[in-house]
């Protein structure tokens, strides 16, 4: 396997790595290489924002550290094929991803310089969807790749490269058939959970567990409302001037029950909850039927007091216990 030795912050061409160690300087964004059983990515956030999204580029540092988003490849109705299978394959073949940003262009030429970022990895989340416009302005789905720093990397990123902050505000449904489809035993839902109780992530500062009880906790209660018959969806919810789209937990259709699950039952996590929703609902207002309702899903009971706050806001709660989930239906 050839050895990558651009440093991270060197500025290149497409032209000059495809000399070295192979692939298309013509195949889009992802570009494998076989000959040195890599997987080059050039990130150019310009052409989603000319068509209206803004979901490429660094976010907001979360708890796991650095994180660097890329909308997939392909037109219309994004497919996990061709470039987006590339990438979901180092999952299990364990190639290197590289990443590289537009950097403007050689003088005097249409060439596009690329700086190298640095080498990174698919996070244990490794793609959400969205929904973007087209170059006609048609809303499709698009897969939203999550990359953390490859373990022992640091990413040569510069204040230019932050997500841009939206240009309006604006609410499109997420449907949640979208996000049914296993990928290389990975599966990424429209609530964007995790499948497993916990998990070992490679981020700065070594192995850490992490809980994912939110996660379980929402897809057990999909599959409770599937069985009563609900229909259920979230929203994707752009605000002018804010970096990345809301992202409701759970909208029951059928009920007309905005959901905001919690992992823990504690006091600062219903806190939390209960802004969440206020910040959903004032989005929300026209998008939904009069009347909707709030709920906090949790996995126990909370406290005497912490319920009667919940009460006194006029949100409902709903409780998982054995065989079901106390609270719901919402009256």
């Amino acid at each position: 396997m050839t050895t990558f030795d651009l440093a991270p912050g060197s500025v290149t061409t497409r032209e000059a790595v495809a000399q070295v160690y192979g692939g298309s300087v013509y195949s889009g964004g992802i570009v494998p290489a076989e000959a040195s059983k890599k997987v080059f990515v050039y990130s150019d956030p310009s052409v989603g924002e000319k068509h209206g999204y803004t979901f490429d580029g660094q976010a907001e540092d979360d708890e796991f550290g650095t994180l660097y988003l890329y909308t997939g490849a392909g037109p219309g109705n994004q497919k996990m094929a061709r470039g987006n299978k590339t990438l979901m394959d180092t999952l299990t073949n364990g190639r290197e991803i590289h990443l590289f940003v537009a950097d403007g262009t050689e003088p005097g030429k249409k060439l596009v310089k690329q700086r190298y970022i640095g080498q990174v990895v698919l996070d244990e989340l490794p793609y959400v969807m969205r929904k973007a416009p087209d170059k006609h302005g048609v809303n499709r789905q698009v897969y939203v790749f999550r990359f953390r720093p490859a373990p022992g990397a640091v990413l040569a990123l510069e204040p230019q490269d932050a997500v841009k902050p939206a240009t309006k505000n604006g609410v499109v449904d997420l449907p949640l058939e979208w996000f049914g489809e296993a990928v290389q035993g990975v599966k990424a839902k429209g609530t964007e959970k995790h499948t497993t109780s916990e998990t070992i992530a490679n981020i700065k500062g070594g192995p850490r567990k992490v809980e994912r009880r939110e996660g379980q906790l929402v897809s057990a209660f999909e599959e409770y409302l599937t069985a009563v018959g609900h229909a259920f969806k979230s929203f994707q919810i752009a605000v002018e001037g804010e970096r990345g789209p809301l992202v409701p937990d759970l909208y029951d259709v059928t009920a007309n029950v905005l959901y905001e699950a919690k992992g823990l039952s504690t006091r600062p996590n219903i806190r939390m909850a209960v802004g969440q929703l206020l910040d959903y609902r004032r989005h929300l207002k026209g998008e939904v039927p009069e009347g909707m309702r709030l709920a906090v899903l949790l996995p126990s009971q909370p406290t005497p007091d912490a319920r009667a706050f919940l009460d006194a806001e006029g949100i409902a709660v709903v409780v998982q216990e054995a065989g079901g989930f106390v609270g719901f239906p919402v009256q």
